[in-house]
């Protein structure tokens, strides 16, 4: 499969974190060679925080997320590629109970801090046979890299995602790496497709819940693809309190705002790296919206926009239609007025109060479309609310990806 023209030049490198194990090893979920199924331990008192998809059809294993992180603590983490186990019943619930008890087994920890993820196609069970054999050569696996790690977890991904960041928490600099996977059925109700953060600071379980769902919610919470929102999509943060702060118990207290800050930097990174490997993906779209009745206001008119197929495809094309914004944002449902609608494509105005600029001139706007970078900004008139998202175009190559997705 061809990298996506969006990429990165290259994986970033991560600094390791205190605490942090990571194997990787081919299961065989699927009928390739590559690893498929990670296996990272994590040293114990290891806080954990994160969310987790609302799609009512979720995976057993998501559902095994929510209840580990109410518990606050995590000693590994199973991710299974190719296969996403949802939909499956007993029997994939099956599988992944004893993938926990065995780790824990391993771990001599409880059952409750052993996390697990599966990705890939729903309605078939992850195959016991191949999930303990996968599991038990990642107990005797060498170490791999940040960058081995991201591979594994991948599915129709082009490039592997990887994120970090650093902050001083009062005598002590503390740093972050995460790592992603996603490029379809992206429309996120929580966070989107695997997430997965790991940072050496000290900080309580309820502190560091606090932040990522503050973070995820300008940042995966705030990105789509297609409009579709998965069955397994989750994102957990792991603090191994290995880099020796003083714990951080209170967004008040010193050092917890730097924190934060870099957490929400690298939840950033990795969000926008989801949409530039977006299935057929061709131009990174970031959409703004200002002058709503409130913030909230602001991102539900921004997402209609970024997930309608007329706006996608007319960008795709590289024509400047802002009709077909207009269209969009009058079907969010939000507080809107016609005649005071403006709209910019990149530094170019090209409707104000509800009418074309005089004078309007379609050439620089056909010339910011035709790059890989495109801004649209909206300015509703009503009032203080803004919100910005991300998205990226719709083209053939998305229908050529999932027409053959299970071929």
């Amino acid at each position: 499969m061809a990298i996506s023209p969006l990429a990165p030049a290259a994986f970033p490198a991560l600094p390791e974190i205190g605490g942090v194990e990571r194997r990787v090893v081919c299961a065989r979920y699927k009928d390739w060679a590559r690893a498929d199924l990670s296996f990272v331990t994590l040293s114990p008192g290891t806080q954990v925080a994160g969310v987790t998809t609302r799609n009512v059809c979720c995976s057993h294993e998501v559902e095994i997320c929510r209840e580990g992180i109410s518990g606050g603590r995590a000693r590994a983490l199973i991710v299974n590629a190719g296969n996403s186990n949802a939909f499956t019943g007993w029997r994939g619930a099956q599988t992944v109970s004893i993938l926990q008890g065995e780790s824990a087994a391993h771990l001599d920890c409880p059952v409750s801090e052993i996390f697990v993820s599966s990705t890939g196609v729903i309605g078939v069970p992850l195959p016991e046979d191949r999930a303990r054999a996968g599991l038990h050569a990642a107990f005797a696996a060498d170490p791999c890299s940040w960058q081995q790690l991201a591979e594994a977890i991948t599915t129709t991904d082009t490039f592997p995602k990887g994120a970090t960041a650093s902050a001083v928490v009062g005598t002590k600099t503390v740093h972050i790496s995460g790592i992603a996977k996603g490029s379809g059925m992206i429309a996120p109700d929580m966070a989107t497709m695997l997430a997965y953060i790991f940072t050496d600071a000290a900080v309580d379980a309820p502190l560091l819940q606090q932040m990522i769902a503050t973070a995820n919610a300008t940042s995966f919470n705030a990105i789509t693809v297609d409009g579709d929102t998965s069955t397994s999509d989750t994102l957990l943060i792991f603090a191994t309190g290995t880099a020796g702060n003083a714990p951080l118990s209170s967004i008040d207290d010193p050092g917890a705002d730097a924190l934060y800050a870099a957490i929400h930097d690298v939840c950033r990174q990795l969000a926008h790296q989801i949409v530039r490997d977006g299935e057929g993906a061709q131009k990174f779209i970031a959409i703004s919206v200002t002058g709503a009745v409130h913030d909230a206001s602001a991102h539900r008119v921004a997402m209609a926009i970024a997930n309608s197929p007329l706006v996608k495809t007319a960008i795709a094309g590289g024509d400047a239609n802002w009709g077909r914004v207009v269209m969009a944002v009058g079907k969010a449902g939000e507080p809107a007025d016609r005649d005071r609608l403006s709209i910019r494509f990149g530094d170019v105005m090209v409707a104000r109060d509800g009418l074309p600029v005089d004078g309007y001139d379609e050439a620089p706007v056909s010339a910011h479309l035709a790059g890989q970078d495109v801004d649209v900004a909206v300015d509703l008139g009503l009032g203080s609310g803004r919100a910005q998202v991300w998205t990226c175009d719709l083209t053939h190559g998305y229908i050529e990806i999932n027409a053959d997705y299970r071929s």
